[in-house]
């Protein structure tokens, strides 16, 4: 009778553990609303490079600079540089999640001021850029955008 008693208990645990989200999930939802302001460096001759900095900053005050590096490659020439851009992270549980790799691929072309806009994607959260700049570029290329946190 005891050991009935306690596999209807261990199922009982189990159970409620599955319909109710553990505390830490319940106190980060995934709609925690972060945003980024950040600068980029970009040159591409075939092969693709950019460098940059931003700050990250979420609804519930947690901030973190962010060191920005993206490579890639494709049918691409050009030199540009984006100063106060900006980006929106969604399905978000905790800042420490925006850090790691993107997936990025676009086609571009711009010759003076320009505008860029691009979403990158990591598994189930997403990262939406905008920014305007100067240089000029051509091409599309596929590649990867790193964010990892600086010291």
């Amino acid at each position: 009778m005891k050991r009935h008693l306690l596999a209807l208990n261990s199922a009982l645990i189990v159970t409620a553990m599955a319909v109710h989200p553990s505390p830490a999930r319940a106190q980060h939802p995934a709609d925690l609303d972060c945003t980024m302001q950040f600068s980029l460096s970009t040159w591409s001759l075939v092969y693709k490079q950019s460098e940059g900095r931003g700050l990250v900053t979420c609804r519930d005050g947690q901030s973190m600079h962010v060191k920005i590096v993206a490579r890639g490659g494709g049918l691409t020439v050009g030199k540009s540089r984006i100063d106060d851009g900006t980006g929106r992270f969604t399905d978000v549980h905790s800042i420490s999640e925006i850090l790691g790799h993107y997936g990025d691929a676009e086609a571009h072309a711009g010759a003076g001021k320009a505008s860029e806009a691009q979403v990158l994607t990591k598994g189930e959260v997403s990262l939406a850029l905008s920014g305007t700049g100067r240089g000029i570029d051509l091409g599309v290329d596929v590649g990867e955008v790193t964010l990892s946190r600086t010291k």
